[in-house]
């Protein structure tokens, strides 16, 4: 039993509002009972990872506010036999993951009878090439005998040098079983404000993306009001996709511009900007589908034979469901990557892909299929037209791949916390721009003009389904001698009929004037 095209779409509005009600990290970086994992000998809890723009006036920082931890009252009991020992858990902020890329972050018998270490506390060095010795800093909290908190001091660590930076807190005790609550807040130099420095330069770009939408919208609503009588429904569909991408990029810009100035990731701005971009990938597919199947060039409408409709209503629901969900997890009140479940983004990923690669297997075959219909009609500017799109599209999917492997390889080598996180940007910011450009293409080949009306199905009327090849129903005519023009074909049919078809169409005459047949 066929799925019904809404389904996927209400299941994951449901997800998405139980996600979108409980998103509350940002730049200031919340902690709200998260709990330590093992890690080698020790226990760590990742407390943020950003990149971080110095400057000379040292307005870079990580802040620490009202950072504190709670232990049970068992841990508390479990302390107390153990000799009433006090527990310590330390914040070590460093340059890069050097903290957690030691064989042993606590010390151990054999270390500490060597003296290197006092045993049960953390190891930790300076990461390779700091020139201060004053870096990683380290932070302690310690529990009291019979005391349920532990509290860091409200500190704040300038940062003067550009750099990753990381937060991590430690423990070495087995037995201890805490909580976190508190928040850090971390800010940028350079104008970004608490925008993470991986992001920042994103606010120029969605603003510059801003401008270009303007200029693109401004050229077609001036084709649209010129030419508003040759209109085709095509074309209007056009001005949907090129609506929903500004609308787009001005809410990413927004969005941006509100993170960096109240250090708050607004999640309703993130998430209507995230929703706009599900919805304009989805419209942009099935646009670029429609017209490969020859709707408003082939078709007059589309009634699609098969059950085709159904399969395209289909497939578009289902990519904005794994869209929309991928995008939503990925950016609403989100920082950084270790913000979302890898699993379950990875899981995500593949489905886009998966259904992205659906899309563009049948797009291609529909292309295919038109063009050779269009070359047997001998309607050689619709060939040309069709065969400009094909090749925009084989370009931007060539582009697309290309950037899919660089993608694949710069997240397969940490580029997010090497030195690389500077231009991290630039992964999404080209996926706009690859989309961008392909709309320039259609909108350049589909603009309105004064001869729009040549993409109108006027003259292939007969050819309703998609399945059906060109030749295998009769064409039925009206009787009477045919008129034509100039550049004409003949055609005689099973019954010993000539008929004659024209870039223009086929024409009977009945009468004392020519009627279109």
């Amino acid at each position: 039993m066929p799925m019904s095209a809404s389904s996927p779409v209400m299941l994951v509005l449901a997800a998405l509002c139980c996600l979108l009600l409980h998103s509350a990290d940002a730049s200031v970086h919340d902690y709200t009972g998260e709990r330590f994992a093992a890690l080698g000998n020790a226990f760590v809890l990742n407390g943020g990872s950003e990149g971080v723009y110095a400057s000379p006036a040292a307005d870079s920082f990580i802040r620490f506010e009202k950072v504190a931890f709670k232990r049970t009252p068992e841990s508390a009991a479990a302390a107390e036999e153990d000799g009433s020992r006090t527990v310590t858990i330390t914040a070590v902020v460093s340059e890069d993951a050097a903290v957690t890329g030691a064989r042993a972050l606590c010390c151990t018998p054999d270390m500490a009878r060597r003296g290197a270490c006092t045993e049960g506390s953390l190891v930790h060095r300076a990461p390779n090439g700091t020139a201060s010795g004053s870096w990683p800093k380290v932070l302690s909290a310690s529990f009291l005998p019979g005391a349920l908190e532990a509290a860091f001091p409200d500190e704040t660590v300038a940062v003067s040098r550009t750099g990753m930076y990381s937060l991590r807190f430690v423990h070495c005790d087995a037995s201890l079983d805490v909580a976190a609550e508190g928040k850090t807040i971390w800010k940028n130099s350079r104008g970004y404000g608490y925008l993470p420095g991986r992001m920042a330069p994103l606010l120029a770009f969605y603003g510059a993306m801003s401008l270009a939408f303007a200029a693109l919208a401004a050229f077609w609503f001036f084709r649209y009001t010129r030419f508003w009588r040759e209109v085709v429904p095509l074309q209007n569909l056009v001005t949907v996709v090129i609506a929903l991408g500004m609308v787009e990029v001005t809410t990413w810009y927004l969005d941006l511009a509100e993170f960096g100035e109240s250090g708050v990731r607004p999640a309703g701005t993130t998430f209507w900007a995230a929703t706009a971009g599900a919805v304009r990938r989805t419209v942009s597919r099935v646009l670029v589908l429609l017209v490969a199947m020859g709707y408003g060039v082939v078709r007059p409408t589309f009634s699609g034979g098969g059950g085709a409709g159904a399969r395209v209503a289909a497939l578009g629901a289902s990519f904005f469901a794994a869209s929309e969900a991928l995008e939503v997890g990925d950016h609403v009140g989100a920082v950084s990557d270790h913000d979302h479940s890898r699993t379950r983004r990875l899981f995500l990923v593949l489905t886009v892909a998966a259904l992205d690669a659906a899309f563009i297997c049948w797009i291609f075959a529909a292309l295919s299929r038109t063009i050779g219909r269009l070359k047997a009609r001998r309607m050689a500017a619709k060939v040309e037209m069709y065969r400009r799109l094909a090749t925009s599209l084989t370009i931007g999917v060539a582009v697309s791949l290309g950037w899919i492997t660089f993608e694949v390889h710069f997240k397969s080598t940490d580029g997010y916390h090497s030195e690389r996180w500077r231009v991290a940007w630039v992964i999404p910011a080209v996926w706009q721009l690859i989309s961008f450009a392909l709309l320039c293409a259609i909108c350049l080949v589909w603009a309105p003009s004064h001869d729009s009306t040549r993409l109108c199905s006027d003259e292939c009327g007969d050819d309703d389904g998609e399945d059906v090849e060109d030749g295998a129903r009769p064409l039925m005519i009206r009787p009477g001698p045919l008129s034509y023009v100039d550049n004409w074909a003949c055609y005689v049919t099973q019954d010993a009929k000539i008929i004659l078809r024209t870039d223009s169409g086929v024409y009977a005459k009945a009468g004392e004037e020519d009627k279109r047949v």
